[in-house]
């Protein structure tokens, strides 16, 4: 699981990701790359391009297609210079790249703010941070009281735009502060949605100046603002989301995206990565207030998407999802997801970004926060299951033949066909060795294809007690019916029987071991796939011939030299177990 970036912290989740029927992601960091950047400013009805990607600074803004300089349009540099005093990131020069040190969305707004001008040094020499009220998942805001050179107060705020229009009586607005009237609300809201549809982020800035040396509460500094404006970001999705979630389609996942974005904003990320079906719903967190648990566990299975929702909204998501039989798998990051991690069949938590408290609270540890890592986990989980089915199944056939060996021998009469020690050396070294390269099998071409196996699935369903019991009784008759012609054709000579009746034992079981890799038959797969099973069985075939042809342990081990005519008859019998069964399949299937 390490290789595949995930890291188990509680051993059970391993056989639960092969019953994974949900996966119910956030968006930032997780399908998208979290690398931000700035492409639109909206202040004072103007709307302004942004150029340049990443965290460099270079670029420039247009308006109306024409190249403008930032300190002749007021509305513009406000935005960027309060979007970097509202700000604690920074950005440094590292062998060549530039490198943020702090949360994407702020390294984006400090980026632009660069861009036109006002560095980092030039902001914290030029204005004092008196007092911040830091970001809040309920709040969606984040505040800080400032003081310029001159003594000047200002209350800087930025956050969710519905959250901020809610807390905002006036508008930046033509130059001046104007009343925040429906007309304008509307006009901010149709912008909004504009951003939002173009599959970019969109963060508020507001304002209020107030008296010098003054220093109100949060309650009071986050009320009565004056709306400056919108920054539009792009978060472009990770390339290779799309085709995770589609595997994870195909092998009867359902995958949902969780994020605190506008709606539009999540519809326009959601369709880009093709996880949103035609009759997909959204839901926002307004609506999940209004319904009940059980009003929600009854539509909860046609939406795809949950846009602006908190933290506290994911715990009643992941009930709902759990109340409807799914098994369901669950990301965060913050300390305010545990929760709903911890109530998670699979509770997964980000690597890098993660808090300490959510790896706590989870199973399952994504190294690099990507939600491919999630398919492949779940993929791994699921082969690991069915390696565990090949484990078992290889050596409980095997063992029922050799039960069987000695009972047809005791109930036909006969002497034993194997010695105790032969029995001993094939338990101990034969079923051993190709036993444990099962283990290690990579999983069917059709392991994503599958659908989740139901979480009370017992081990032996699919038929597999039958294989056991089919191939483990045609083994045995194998191996007997070898022992029994070689018999009558030489009675004198006991130990030649034995070791055609060895041979032909541990052969079978070699042969056998091959059918155990997959669920319908030897044909399917290609055998050279795991070289581990290959090397184990030619180790155990040399030395079944050291034991058989090396004279000092042939009275050990009461073996004879054979024949390569003897050779024929032991191959022959040995493929009777596999390959008839085989056949008869693929006959069954034509």
């Amino acid at each position: 699981m390490i290789k595949q970036k995930s890291i188990v912290r509680k051993l059970p989740a391993v056989e639960t990701l092969g019953c994974a029927s949900i996966i119910c992601s956030d968006k930032t960091g997780t399908m998208t790359q979290n690398k931000m950047t700035v492409t639109h400013v909206w202040s004072g009805g103007k709307t302004w391009r942004v150029s340049g990607t990443g965290y460099d600074p270079k670029g420039g803004f247009t308006l109306n297609d024409k190249e403008v300089s930032v300190n002749k349009h007021k509305p513009l540099e406000q935005m960027l210079l309060f979007g970097a005093l509202c700000n604690n990131s920074n950005i440094e020069k590292r062998n060549g790249d530039y490198v943020l040190d702090g949360d994407p969305t702020e390294g984006a707004l400090l980026t632009a703010a660069r861009k036109g001008g006002f560095s980092k040094e030039f902001v914290e020499s030029h204005y004092r941070v008196v007092e911040e009220f830091p970001f809040d998942s309920a709040r969606k805001m984040m505040t800080v009281i400032v003081e310029d050179q001159d003594k000047k107060r200002y209350i800087i705020t930025k956050g969710a735009p519905d959250v901020l229009m809610q807390r905002s009586n006036r508008i930046y607005y033509d130059g001046s502060a104007a009343p925040f009237s429906n007309e304008r609300k509307a006009e901010t809201e149709a912008v909004l949605r504009q951003l939002a549809s173009q599959a970019l982020r969109t963060i508020a800035v507001a304002y209020r100046p107030v008296k010098a040396g003054e220093t109100p509460s949060m309650e009071q500094a986050e009320k009565d603002l004056t709306m400056l404006g919108l920054s539009g970001i792009i978060d472009p999705p990770r390339p290779e989301v799309r085709q995770a979630i589609k595997e994870c389609r195909e092998a009867g996942i359902k995958t949902v995206m969780i994020t605190g974005d506008h709606v539009e904003t999540a519809k326009a990320i959601a369709k880009d990565l093709r996880l949103l079906p035609k009759n997909g719903k959204i839901m926002d967190g307004q609506m999940l207030n209004e319904l009940s648990q059980e009003e929600l566990s009854d539509v909860v299975e046609d939406v795809y998407v949950f846009a602006r929702v908190s933290p506290e909204h994911k715990l009643k998501i992941v009930k709902a999802y759990q109340e409807n039989g799914h098994i369901v798998a669950m990301t965060g990051d913050g300390v305010n997801d545990a929760p709903a991690i911890k109530q998670a069949d699979i509770g997964v938590a980000m690597g890098i970004t993660g808090t300490d408290v959510a790896k706590e609270a989870s199973s399952l540890i994504l190294v690099d926060d990507n939600f491919a890592t999630i398919k492949s986990a779940i993929k791994e989980g699921r082969n690991i299951y069915e390696n565990i089915r090949k484990f078992i199944r290889y050596l409980l056939a095997s063992n029922v033949g050799e039960i069987l060996v000695m009972l047809f021998a005791m109930l036909l009469a006969l002497p034993l066909p194997l010695v105790p020690i032969q029995i001993l050396w094939v338990n101990l070294v034969t079923d051993g060795l190709p036993a444990m390269a099962l283990g290690m099998d990579q999983p069917e071409g059709d392991v994503m294809k599958r659908k989740p196996r139901h979480p009370k699935e017992g081990v032996f369903a699919r038929k597999l007690g039958w294989k056991v019991v089919s191939r483990g009784f045609l083994i045995g008759a194998a191996t007997i019916l070898a022992f029994i012609i070689v018999y009558h054709r030489n009675p004198e000579n006991l130990s030649y029987a034995q070791t055609i009746a060895f041979a032909t034992l541990v052969l079978a079981q070699l042969i056998h071991v091959f059918d155990c890799r997959s669920e319908t038959s030897v044909f399917s797969r290609n055998p050279f796939e795991n070289l581990y099973l290959i090397g184990a069985v030619l180790s155990s075939i040399l030395l079944m011939l050291v034991v058989i042809y090396y004279p000092p342990l042939q009275p050990i081990f009461h073996t004879v030299a054979i024949t390569p005519g003897d050779w024929m008859l032991v191959i022959g019998m040995s493929a009777i177990p596999t390959f008839l069964l085989a056949g008869s399949l693929l006959t069954r299937k034509k």
